[in-house]
């Protein structure tokens, strides 16, 4: 694999970082996980928007514009023989001395890695199983999608090994959250439901994509703090994420619902399908 690290496309052999690389002592840093479609980097305008505005949140001096990162996505992909990838975009604060530092970082660390994603399969379905282990809170106002992970680790070790099944959060209150990599959708009665962002969970990208796309269709969309008996309702539910796209839930929380058979989630999936090779943001929708 071939990896980009500050303007460089070099060997993962060659790939090193500093241990004073703040990132590393601190955490501080960041991520987005996307698609290549055919060579098209699907909703990029959307995951440089959140990536930027939560560099400003973090006080690194970073910004990325489409163009310069269609460019670097380009040749990484080249080097790597790539038509259809997962690329994780990275950043990290950078070098600075041991102890906590209120000035701006000015000279992070970005590292790019791209790997091979099969062509697009038939739609799968999972089980969704609810977490004992809590959602955390934010570290501040709202969640980044930063190195802060142990929570999703610790929920992943609860759940196992399994590649079948989705752990589902649960907020100190009792309100169902998200997954450990992913949002929660339900539908009922032509209503999609998802928890709201002030449960504490990320604002996914595919997350409002979904919402513009369910709009679209005439869905009326309510966000709220609901409960599992809320989703065991419903008639159909699902999970989103940038990599597994839509995943339609067969058993939540011990209750059967129709998985890959649901009829909405199939239409929004096609809805997604018909544009992961051209588009550039939500907005454009």
């Amino acid at each position: 694999m071939f990896v980009y690290i500050n303007g460089k496309v070099i060997s993962e052999e060659e790939a090193t970082i500093s241990p004073f690389d703040h990132g590393y002592l601190y955490g501080l840093g960041l991520f987005e996980t996307f698609r290549v479609y055919n060579g098209h980097p699907f909703l990029l305008d959307d995951h440089l928007e959140r990536l930027n505005t939560s560099l400003e949140v973090l006080n690194i001096k970073l910004r990325y514009e489409r163009e310069e990162m269609r460019k670097i996505l380009h040749l990484l992909l080249e080097k790597n023989q790539l038509q259809d990838a997962y690329i994780r975009l990275n950043v990290s604060a950078g070098v600075g001395e041991i102890g906590l530092q209120i000035n701006p970082y000015c000279k992070p660390n970005v590292i790019i890695f791209a790997k091979q994603l099969p062509k697009m399969d038939p739609i799968q379905e999972k089980q969704a199983v609810v977490l004992n282990l809590k959602r955390n809170t934010p570290e501040g106002m709202e969640r980044l999608k930063s190195h802060h992970y142990l929570n999703n680790i610790l929920a992943k070790r609860e759940l196992g090994d399994r590649t079948d099944c989705e752990g589902i959060f649960l907020t100190k209150e009792g309100y169902v959250a998200e997954g450990i990599v992913s949002n929660l959708f339900w539908i009922n009665q032509d209503i999609l439901y998802t928890p709201s962002i002030d449960t504490g969970i990320l604002n996914g990208i595919t997350r409002k994509l979904v919402m513009k796309l369910a709009s679209r269709r005439g869905m009326t969309i309510e966000e709220g703090c609901f409960t599992v008996d809320d989703v065991k309702k419903a008639d159909e539910v699902f999970i989103t994420n940038s990599i597994q796209e839509m995943v339609p839930i067969s058993i939540f929380d011990g209750k059967e619902m129709p998985g890959a058979a649901g009829k909405l989630v199939n239409k929004l999936q096609l809805d997604y399908r018909e544009r992961c090779q051209s588009l550039w943001s939500r907005n454009e929708l």
